[in-house]
C-alpha cells in the first residue's frame, strides 16, 4: 500500500520493473514518497534497493512502469562522500551552487550557511584530508542540500562510519530534515537505523525485489537506537526480513 497525500508527492514509483538482460532485479514496485516524508528502503543484499534509487535519481530507466519526480531532479548522497579533494569544504558546496545557477557573488555566503546548518561553522577553507569521516559526510550532506531539491536520495551514507559517529549523524540528519522539510528516500541494510530515522519503512523481498511489507513509524522524535519502541519495531521488521531471506534462499 502506498502513502496517500493531498499534496504533490516528492516521488511516485508506479508498477516499476527493471531487468538487466535476462536477470530481473525489480518486479512491479509501487511506492510514493510524500512531500517532506522520510522513507527508508530496507532489504537483503542484492534485492535492488540501490537500483531503485538510481531509477528515481534518473541515472537509469525502468524496463517497465514509471518514475515521476514532480519537483525536478533529486539530490543524491552516496555511501562514499565523493568530495573533490582539490577543493575546500566550501569549494565543494560552491561548485554545487554554481551548477544550480547561483550567481558567483552569492555562493560563499550560501556555502557558509549550509556548513552552519550541518554544524561545520568555520570549516569553509578546510581541505578534504583535514576532515574526519563524519565531517566529510556532513559536507556531502551540505553539498546535496545546496542543490535545493525537494527530494534527497541517500544510499547507505553512514554505513562506513563507526557506531558513535553514525549515531551523531542520525541526530544531525533528523534535525536538518526538520529544518528544511526535504523529503528523503534512504537505502540501508540496518533495521534499527531504518526505524530510528524514518516515518515509513518499506521492505523489499529478495531478487527480484518486490514490496513485501510497509510499516508506519509513529514513534515520536527524538528517537534513540536503544529506545524500547525502536527495538521492538526493529525486532518485528527483522523477523519479516529473515523470512524473506529464507523464502528466497539468499544469505
Amino acid at each position: 500500500m502506498t502513502a496517500t497525500t493531498t499534496t504533490r508527492p516528492a516521488a511516485r514509483i508506479t508498477h516499476v520493473s527493471k531487468s538487466f538482460g535476462p536477470q530481473q532485479v525489480l518486479d512491479d514496485i509501487s511506492v510514493d514518497v510524500a512531500d517532506g516524508e522520510f522513507v527508508t528502503l530496507l532489504g537483503a543484499s542484492g534485492c535492488g534497493k540501490s537500483t531503485l534509487l538510481n531509477l528515481v535519481a534518473g541515472l537509469d530507466t525502468p524496463t517497465s512502469g514509471t518514475v515521476e519526480v514532480p519537483g525536478g531532479r533529486p539530490a543524491l548522497m552516496f555511501q562514499e562522500h565523493a568530495l573533490f579533494p582539490w577543493l575546500t569544504a566550501g569549494g565543494n558546496i560552491e561548485l554545487a551552487l554554481k551548477l544550480r545557477g547561483m550567481p558567483k557573488a552569492e555562493r560563499p555566503a550560501e556555502a557558509e550557511r549550509l556548513l552552519e546548518l550541518v554544524r561545520l561553522k568555520g570549516a569553509h577553507r578546510k581541505r578534504v584530508h583535514e576532515l574526519s569521516g563524519g565531517m566529510r559526510q556532513r559536507v556531502a550532506l551540505a553539498r546535496a542540500l545546496a542543490q535545493d531539491s525537494e527530494l534527497l536520495l541517500m544510499d547507505e551514507p553512514f554505513a562506513a562510519l563507526d557506531a558513535i559517529t553514525r549515531d551523531v549523524l542520525h541526530e544531525e540528519l533528523t534535525r536538518v530534515r526538520a529544518e528544511t522539510n526535504v523529503a528523503v528516500l534512504f537505502v540501508t541494510h540496518n533495521v534499527r537505523e531504518a526505524v530510528r530515522l524514518a516515518e515509513r519503512v518499506v521492505l523489499l523481498s529478495s531478487r527480484p525485489g518486490r514490496v513485501a511489507r510497509e510499516w508506519q513509524v509513529d514513534i515520536p522524535h527524538p528517537r534513540r537506537i536503544e529506545d524500547a519502541d525502536v527495538a521492538a519495531l526493529s525486532v518485528e521488521i527483522t523477523e519479516q526480513l529473515r523470512g524473506e531471506i529464507r523464502r528466497h534462499g539468499r544469505h
